[in-house]
Parts: C-alpha cells; sequence; structure tokens
C-alpha cells in the first residue's frame, strides 16, 4: 500500500472521476464540521476533532467512501449503505454531498452527547 503524506497527495493520486469525487466529499465533510483537523491514518484522508479521528474517506476505481457511519442513519442512507459501517458512493452518479454532509454532522452529534 502507498503511503502519503498529506491528503491532497492522497487525492492527487487517483484517476479524474476518484478525485473529483474525493474533493467533493472533502469539501462536503469540511463544511458539515469546519473545525476538522486533516491528517493521512490507516492510509486514508482522515478528519479529526479534539484530537479524536471522526470520519475517513477513501478512493477506490468505481465509487468513494465514507466511514464509519452514524447508528441512527440507516433508513437515510438506504442505496449508499454498503456494510455495517460503510457508505459507498459509486463514481457514475452525481455524489450526494447533502447525504455526506449529514454523516459528519451526526457523528459530531453523537460524540458530543457521548453516544
Amino acid at each position: 500500500m502507498e503511503r502519503f503524506a498529506t491528503v491532497d497527495d492522497y487525492v492527487a493520486s487517483f484517476p479524474e472521476a476518484t478525485r473529483a469525487a474525493l474533493t467533493q466529499a472533502r469539501a462536503a465533510i469540511h463544511r458539515a464540521v469546519p473545525d476538522l483537523v486533516e491528517s493521512m491514518s490507516y492510509g486514508m484522508p482522515t478528519f479529526t476533532l479534539d484530537g479524536r479521528y471522526l470520519v475517513y474517506m477513501a478512493g477506490w476505481k468505481a465509487h468513494i467512501s465514507i466511514y464509519p457511519l452514524p447508528s441512527g442513519l440507516v433508513q437515510e442512507l438506504g442505496p449508499y449503505r454498503f456494510a455495517k459501517g460503510t457508505a459507498r458512493f459509486r463514481l457514475n452518479q452525481p455524489l450526494p454531498v447533502g447525504v455526506i454532509e449529514l454523516i459528519v454532522e451526526t457523528l459530531a452529534e453523537e460524540r458530543a452527547s457521548g453516544s
């Protein structure tokens, strides 16, 4: 697995379609919770809040993924929920930035409430 020093390096390593989706997702994550700090962890872009990870994103050949998922959004995630803790967004469909923002906002709310 290739190691990247920065989120910019990670995003730049992908073909255009994946790069565009990761860039949109990254912006949506920051809109949802502006105080997040970016780093790389486990080979993926990691967004931390108060020194603890909140959400990860990853790029793939045909989709991007967001990890983990909040426990209370099963219905809202519908077709994007790939596994218990993973949302998968296909590159051949418009990126649902509102869903990504909802995921991140809900994760931050769960963190704040101690859930």
